[in-house]
């Protein structure tokens, strides 16, 4: 295992109060980097209708160009958190925003739906890796307490940022021309990698020593990746059918097998005991109910905007900017109240603000206002992001040692990743099933109610998760611990003065 801890002499230091420029400058361009990962998981889907017509795409090809992404992306995680730990974060990041930029100018010049979907697969797998990269890279560069929650804060807000401001900024740049949604993360991309050559610490490294664990790489990844799949092509096949079947149980068996290596391999890709840390397994499975929950809200508002009310994208994209706005303009504020109120309260109070926004928004009908069904829950999105999605990263990578952050990194980045790709194929089979392939009004409003009931739950499942958290995190902190007595010897004041005299005479 490859030990990258120790860092050169020019390297940033956090250890201080004070941030100096180029600490600032290394959390920016790390935070770059994760506003665009975030940003192509929702960017694309307003720009699907141009895509289609330009390039004469069926749905079912269309609906790969989102999932190929969130396949190479959720799938790989692990691997690429791991794969950071052994051969250097700097080095991985490096490498792999470097095909995230090549990959994107590639996306945004070819013409054929085959080839768009492979580069959207290398996009994701890219981000793969500079998401655990750059997540590791900032807990072993700043320490853990009110340093490393401000950064982290700041992190994990530009990616909820990127997240929400997706669907503002692919309705602004699919009224240009829906290439401009691939072509905008170039510049941005190439920027950040120059910045990066310069500023990010050059640790140095041991040798990697050890055998890497290639049983649990394939077993565990494909495993991943094979859940995403049947999830997304479950809504084709059909949930019960053979085939749909047939994937989830060869998941269990690769889980299982993986679950057997990982407790018998001496340097497994994912050390098992990292869950017996309650917080650190409680975020991972808050994750994934933040991130599915929003992921089928998301899915159900644009349907309900764009193709029961008329809203055209631009117009869609502008009445969620407030969202994003929120979450954004919170990130400078958000380091000092986790130091103040803790994760613990933070997570339960952003939850609730999730399940109430898709609780309000059931209310939808044929003639949905902005004012009074939509922004509500907008405002209450924009509270609930704000709080939980900083407060899961945090807790996450808490008590973790600095060898395996990007272990604990990959495995928080794939619950995000996972749960949204879960949740949002259910979400879009209960639409189905509630519309009855219905075209009318009320049939799409039928699909509609039953799949936000659906997100509202995930989101409540989180809630309660987190609650109890914070519950056992209170009584730990109120049991009192006992201290064995001691007999201490009694020690004069002329008996310390003769031990001085005594130190002083031999220096």
């Amino acid at each position: 295992m490859t030990t990258a801890t120790a860092t050169t002499p020019d390297a940033p230091s956090a250890a201080g109060g004070h941030w100096t420029p180029r600490l600032w400058g290394t959390l920016i361009v790390l935070c770059a980097a994760l506003f665009l990962d975030a940003l192509d998981v929702s960017m694309v889907g307003i720009a699907l209708p141009s895509i289609g017509s330009e390039l004469h795409l069926s749905t079912s090809t269309l609906q790969w160009v989102v999932s190929g992404y969130v396949l190479g992306y959720g799938g790989l995680l692990l691997l690429g958190g791991r794969t950071a730990d052994l051969l250097g974060r700097r080095r991985v990041f490096l490498a792999a925003l470097a095909v995230f930029a090549a990959a994107s100018l590639l996306g945004g010049l070819v013409d054929d739906g085959g080839l768009l979907i492979a580069t959207r697969f290398l996009k994701g797998v890219a981000a793969a890796f500079t998401a655990p990269a750059g997540l590791s890279i900032i807990t072993t560069t700043f320490p853990e307490g009110p340093a490393r929650n401000r950064a982290l804060s700041i992190y994990a807000t530009c990616g909820a940022s990127g997240f929400s401001l997706g669907l503002v900024l692919s309705g602004l740049l699919t009224s240009v021309g829906w290439r401009w949604t691939f072509l905008m993360p170039v510049p941005i991309a190439l920027i950040a990698l120059a910045f990066a050559v310069r500023l990010l610490p050059r640790p140095v490294e041991e040798k990697p020593h050890g055998r890497y664990d290639v049983l649990g790489a394939v077993t565990g990844t494909t495993a991943v990746l094979l859940l995403v799949f049947t999830a997304t092509e479950a809504q084709g096949a059909g949930w019960l059918s053979a085939r749909t079947l047939g994937s989830l149980a060869a998941v269990v068996l690769l889980v299982a097998t993986f679950l057997v290596v990982e407790s018998r391999t001496a340097h497994p890709l994912v050390r098992l005991g990292i869950f017996r840390n309650g917080a650190v397994a409680r975020a991972n499975v808050i994750a994934f109910a933040m991130a599915g929950s929003y992921g089928g809200f998301q899915f159900v508002v644009t349907l309900y905007l764009q193709n029961l009310l008329g809203w055209s994208a631009l117009t869609m994209a502008l009445a969620l900017l407030p969202t994003g706005a929120m979450v954004a303009l919170s990130a400078p504020f958000m380091g000092p109240v986790v130091d103040r109120f803790g994760t613990g309260r933070l997570m339960p109070i952003g939850l609730l603000g999730l399940a109430g926004a898709f609780a309000l928004f059931m209310r939808l009908d044929e003639h949905g206002s902005y004012p009074a069904l939509v922004l509500p829950s907008i405002i209450l999105l924009g509270v609930g992001f704000a709080l939980v999605f900083p407060s899961v990263n945090i807790a996450a990578t808490d008590g973790v040692a600095d060898d395996e952050q990007g272990l604990a990194s990959g495995l928080v980045n794939t619950a995000v990743q996972v749960g949204t790709a879960v949740v949002l194929a259910g979400a879009t089979a209960i639409i189905t099933a509630g519309a009855d392939g219905g075209t009318t009004a009320q049939a799409q409003l039928d699909g509609y109610r039953p799949a936000l009931l659906f997100v509202t739950g995930v989101a409540l499942v989180g809630l309660v998760i987190a609650v109890a958290g914070a519950v056992l995190d209170r009584r730990k902190k109120a049991t009192p611990v006992r201290v064995p007595d001691y007999d201490y010897p009694s020690v004069s004041r002329e008996d310390l003065a003769e031990r001085r005299d005594e130190v002083l005479s031999k220096n």
